[in-house]
């Protein structure tokens, strides 16, 4: 299927445009003003950008082309999105807040960006997070990203923007970070594959304390060749990129289709998803179980760390700046702290013994990403606590226990929903097994392909 290509013809991958860019079959120049061209065309409709570098990247551009090792460098000319809450060089850091409007440029790259420039890559722009990178819809007073398949639903968040723009086919692979679910719930939420490296595998340094090591930066691609690939780059791990080779075999895959928390429902067509899926695995020879259903504490610890986090980001800024959702969970985050209640015994629990009497001898845990479709792209910043809260965990609540572990999760898509929006499905694995993740995920592409981008008769218009 075609997404927005304007000749209908569907965008390289970042491996094609890097192999094309090093055998001298393609420019650097060349192949980052493909990528301003499709921005300029579609990204007025989708809004997946804060800032277009339209100038710097393709100075950047020249530059790279003249560099004497490009022959050798993995992500040679490949355009490339970063979420607007790390620091880029000379460029404001806005993280989706009007509170940030005076702050000078970033003086250097968050060590991520860093990795990617020196691999290659070039930074055409920076991608909408909702403010502060506190929820699953992005909607900020600097702008509103939609989802490419349905531009009247969100893309999620809070790495939506990003991956609204690697959805439209506007760049092929977009940074993104993930502290309950930023780069897991946009993947399923847009069609693509994201994953959440484990705790230490790539360079965090979010915020002020990156919600306690929760939260971690990764790729969201349309392949997952790309993922590894940007995944290799960015946590300094070469042998990433062979993982895609390797298909893994005799796994035991505990299979949960349960809601995270009483009062929660899985949609109908989320959990076949889960099913189908877990149906393919066992016939190509791994064992299926079932896992636990989860214990009653995780879902409350998450929401109380959620607020926890909401207070202490907000710490930083001007509150008479900040938009209503965010006071709000930020006074909530306060009250409760007063109280003792930031989540942290919950957080301990889980991490120390929890996930892995949940996991048992399994290998790895397959669940549904999202527990219903996205919600619709609305304003939510301007709306209180209560609207946002139900608004982001009656969908988005099925990827925090696997932050609150400190363990690798990935989506992987996994079909379209009768509403018309992509499906995901969540695998976990325990830390330092991303690979494994990968080559899973890798033989699940190869037998059962996704569309690599929104199809065109969706979102066209």
């Amino acid at each position: 299927m075609a997404g927005w290509t304007g000749s209908g013809v569907e965008p390289r991958t970042a491996a094609e445009i890097a192999a094309a860019v090093r055998q001298g079959k393609s420019s650097v120049r060349g192949a980052v003003q493909e990528a301003l061209d499709r921005i300029a065309a579609a990204d007025p409709r989708i809004g997946a950008f804060r800032k277009v570098r339209q100038d710097a990247a393709l100075a950047e551009a020249d530059e790279l082309a003249g560099r004497p090792d490009l022959a050798d460098l993995p992500l040679a000319g490949v355009p490339v999105a970063v979420k607007d809450n790390v620091p880029v060089a000379d460029e404001q850091c806005r993280n989706g807040t009007a509170a940030t409007a005076d702050r000078p440029p970033q003086p250097e790259d968050h060590p991520v960006v860093a990795r990617l420039r020196a691999a290659g890559a070039i930074v055409v722009g920076l991608t909408h997070t909702p403010e502060l990178s506190l929820v699953a819809m992005t909607d900020s007073a600097l702008g509103m990203a939609r989802n490419p398949w349905d531009l009247t639903r969100t893309p999620g968040g809070s790495s939506g923007g990003a991956a609204a723009a690697v959805a439209a086919g506007l760049v092929p692979i977009a940074h993104g970070n993930d502290g309950l679910g930023s780069i897991r719930g946009p993947a399923a939420c847009c069609g693509l594959f994201g994953l959440k490296p484990g705790y230490g595998t790539v360079p965090s340094e979010l915020g002020r304390n990156s919600w306690w090591g929760l939260s971690e930066n990764g790729p969201l691609a349309t392949t997952v060749e790309d993922a590894a690939l940007m995944l290799s780059v960015m946590a300094d791990a070469p042998e990433l990129v062979d993982a895609v080779n390797s298909r893994p075999s005799d796994l035991r895959i505990a299979v949960s289709t349960a809601p995270p928390s009483v009062g929660y429902r899985v949609d109908r067509e989320h959990k076949d998803a889960v099913e189908g899926v877990a149906g393919l695995l066992e016939s190509a020879g791994h064992t299926i179980v079932r896992a636990p259903r989860y214990p009653a504490y995780l879902g409350p610890g998450a929401v109380l760390t959620w607020y926890a986090a909401a207070a202490l980001d907000a710490e930083e800024y001007d509150r008479r700046a900040l938009e209503r959702r965010t006071r709000r969970m930020a006074s909530a985050g306060r009250t409760l702290a007063k109280a003792g209640l930031t989540g942290a015994r919950t957080r301990r629990r889980w991490r120390d013994t929890g996930a892995e009497r949940f996991l048992g001898d399994a290998d790895v845990v397959l669940t549904p990403t999202l527990l219903r479709p996205p919600p619709a792209a609305l304003r939510w910043g301007r709306r209180g606590l209560l609207a946002n809260a139900v608004a982001n965990t009656s969908y988005a609540g099925l990827c925090p226990p696997w932050n609150l572990a400190g363990w690798p999760a990935m989506n992987v898509p996994a079909g379209t929903h009768s509403c018309g929006t992509p499906i995901g499905v969540q695998f976990v694995a325990r830390p330092g097994r991303e690979a494994l993740l990968l080559g899973l995920a890798a033989y699940i592409e190869a037998v059962r392909p996704w569309p690599r981008t929104a199809p065109m008769g969706v979102v066209g218009g």
